[in-house]
């Protein structure tokens, strides 16, 4: 008898369990449909007008992002650090952030972050640094950062990379650690189709190691000058790096480096150069 009570207390927590689990995710769905029933803000869109890959998306397209774009504002909670956060900000960076996953086969809405803290400008971070056993505090500088459910953005940077069209954008290389963080620790490694991890895992490692060898020797650096030697920090810089360059440099990244373009088109589900129409910018090198 003792040991049936216990199975009946245990059986009923774990209904419970369920049915709340269950109640959580009907609040959760309910929530979603409320949001992409919502109209769009027109200030929104004067907003996403100013930036270049925003004006060359299909219109299809826009309304489709969109959506993404209000689900990511009401989802997440933005925090100001010395400044105070504006709608403006919201929708810049909500729109990098969604542009990365609306056409991808990941979907969703970086479903594992919470918070995004906004500076105005690059912040100091203290750092432990380890040499030989002795730890040692050490002082950052940083332009963006990315943990997970935490990714923060130095403002100044993101606004001007997004309304002044580069090769560099803050927004979109914290996102790709977002990316990165989906299946784990960022090792460069997205979540992929099994079908895909040897392909990905061979190309892009492949470029990874000629251009470490390149800079770690100072010679031969040709093409990889166009990536940066921050790309060589470690693998999870180098996917960040490549994935600015495809949404900001298209042209220029399958010119010099064509199978990590296509590896990035087949990932994101998107072909920047026909689908965004980014000018070509063949001068930068």
């Amino acid at each position: 008898m003792y040991n049936l009570a216990l199975l009946f207390i245990f059986s009923s927590f774990g209904l419970l369990g369920f049915g709340f689990y269950f109640f959580l995710k009907i609040k959760e769905s309910k929530k979603l449909q409320h949001i992409r029933s919502l109209p769009f803000d027109q200030k929104y869109r004067e907003y996403l007008r100013r930036i270049e890959l925003y004006r060359n998306l299909p219109k299809e397209d826009k309304e489709r992002i969109e959506r993404t774009i209000l689900e990511f504002i009401y989802t997440k909670e933005f925090l100001g650090v010395q400044l105070k956060v504006t709608e403006e900000m919201k929708v810049v960076i909500a729109f990098h952030a969604c542009l990365l996953l609306f056409k991808s086969k990941l979907g969703g809405c970086y479903q594992q972050l919470k918070t995004v803290i906004i500076y105005p400008t690059t912040v100091a971070i203290e750092n432990m640094h380890n040499n030989s056993g002795i730890y040692t505090k050490e002082k950052l500088l940083i332009d963006g950062q990315s943990t997970g459910d935490t990714v923060v953005i130095i403002w100044n940077n993101a606004k001007r990379e997004a309304y002044h069209h580069s090769y560099n954008n803050v927004i979109i290389h914290e996102f790709a650690h977002e990316i990165d963080f989906m299946n784990g620790a960022a090792d460069g490694i997205p979540p992929l189709e099994s079908s895909k991890y040897y392909e990905w895992v061979s190309i892009i490692y492949k470029d990874f190691q000629k251009m470490s060898q390149a800079f770690i020797g100072k010679k031969d650096i040709g093409k990889y000058k166009f990536l940066g030697e921050y790309a060589v920090t470690n693998k999870a810089e180098f996917f960040a790096v490549i994935t600015e360059r495809f949404f900001e440099s298209p042209n220029i990244l399958k010119k010099k480096f064509p199978e990590l373009y296509n590896e990035l088109k087949d990932f994101y589900g998107i072909d920047p150069i026909s689908n965004i129409l980014i000018n070509n910018r063949s001068n930068l090198n």
